[in-house]
């Protein structure tokens, strides 16, 4: 065949594997009723010619032109979930379907996601980052893409600023409220800016300060928060500070069935659920919704190469 292989079209697929255009569209999207000999022969030539279906193609397969890929960790998340409901109207006002996924904090299913997506032909993809994600999985997304909550060199990126949110509340309890006994409840050190990055800044606090630590590091759950709530309390805090929402949530639980109301309870972000249950817990804004907004504007800004690559820190706000 004359034709380069990125020139191929549906029917020259067809004729090199022998089969029909409508058998390659089946196998394209994926049809299970498609046999399993039929679909190996095609995707074998696909695979051969690095076959990679036309945005017309794709509208007809009812993707539309105009495609985004979210990767969020899970999905009950509610600071990602937060972030993406600010995303979402700017993708929709621009004319962009939103296809959202789970990650599970899996490399291996970011890997398969974003293969789907670049099958799908997607315009560009966020990704909310975790430890264990390799950025070489991101290369052919990289002036396409914002990664979410870490930083990778070469990636636009937009960051939550661990280090000034928990520095803020601890200098807030210990000067303003002269909280001299102050705990924390974190995530295990593996996470390398909400567990290890946020741990490490309450004991650099505490050693600056010549405060005996006082801290218990568990999973990113309200189960957690609750669990570890005994352990904490042993050393007799006045004040003590979550990592997370969801652990405040569950330190706050367990506070309240024990009756015990002298505790200052602050959180490093906070829900609309933590507001409602426990207003009177202390948090700091991470700026999750602004830095949705940030992802989005910036993700539609390289797609019209109007943006560079770039590390964004959202900046935080304690509400006391």
């Amino acid at each position: 065949m004359s034709k380069s292989s990125s020139n191929l079209t549906i029917k020259d697929i067809a004729k090199l594997s022998g089969v029909s255009k409508s058998t390659v569209s089946r196998v394209i999207n994926h049809d299970p009723m498609v046999k399993d000999i039929t679909r190996d022969k095609v995707m074998s030539i696909i695979e051969q010619y690095q076959f990679t279906p036309s945005k017309s193609a794709r509208a007809m397969r009812g993707y539309g032109n105009k495609v985004i890929g979210i990767i969020v960790t899970r999905l009950d998340s509610m600071s990602e979930n937060q972030a993406v409901r600010s995303m979402l109207p700017i993708f929709y006002g621009r004319g962009y379907d939103p296809i959202i996924i789970e990650s599970q904090f899996s490399a291996d299913k970011v890997k398969e996601h974003l293969s789907m997506l670049k099958e799908k032909q997607a315009d560009g993809v966020i990704i909310f980052a975790f430890t264990g994600l390799d950025s070489s999985l991101l290369s052919f997304w990289q002036n396409k893409s914002v990664i979410m909550a870490r930083s990778f060199s070469n990636y636009t990126c937009i960051c939550y600023d661990d280090i000034g949110a928990v520095t803020a509340v601890l200098n807030h309890l210990y000067f303003s409220q002269q909280h001299k006994e102050i705990g924390f409840i974190g995530i295990n050190q593996q996470d390398q800016t909400t567990g290890a990055l946020r741990y490490q800044t309450y004991l650099d606090f505490c050693r600056h300060h010549q405060i005996m630590p006082n801290a218990c590091l568990g999973n990113l759950s309200y189960h957690s928060g609750y669990l570890l709530a005994e352990s904490i309390l042993q050393q007799s805090p006045t004040a003590i500070v979550c990592a997370t929402d969801a652990i405040a949530l569950g330190l706050n639980k367990y506070l309240h069935e024990k009756q015990i109301n002298h505790i200052v309870v602050a959180s490093i972000g906070h829900s609309e659920l933590l507001n409602f249950l426990f207003p009177k817990t202390l948090f700091v804004e991470l700026g999750f919704d602004k830095a949705g907004i940030c992802a989005a504007q910036e993700l539609l800004s390289m797609l019209k190469n109007e943006s560079s690559i770039k590390a964004i820190t959202v900046p935080c706000q304690l509400i006391n």
